[in-house]
């Protein structure tokens, strides 16, 4: 389950307008609306298809793990490539600290 903070904020980060993430859920722009705006909670369900359909355009949802919950961006293929690249350089292990 996501919260109507998480919806607005996968929404913000995907750039969907509740239109278009309404089409794409098969879940009313109205029912969007109150939902982002805590005003009312929908049903298990249409929250799930609501995350779904974030989760296809490419928000990651992140659960309670002690630091509270969130959303992000996944990465592209080509930017985890670079990352895996970046991580398997090698080299002198040395100190971070500036003199």
């Amino acid at each position: 389950m996501i919260t109507g903070s998480q919806c607005r904020a996968g929404r913000a980060l995907v750039e969907i307008t509740r239109a278009k993430l309404a089409s794409r859920s098969a879940v009313d722009e109205d029912v969007i609306e109150q939902f982002e705006r805590k005003l009312e909670e929908p049903a298990p369900e249409t929250i799930s298809a609501l995350k779904a359909a974030l989760e296809d355009l490419g928000a990651v949802f992140i659960e309670e793990n002690g630091g509270g919950i969130g959303v992000r961006l996944k990465f592209t293929e080509s930017e985890a490539r670079r990352i895996a690249r970046l991580e398997g350089e090698g080299g002198l292990v040395a100190s971070d600290r500036v003199p």
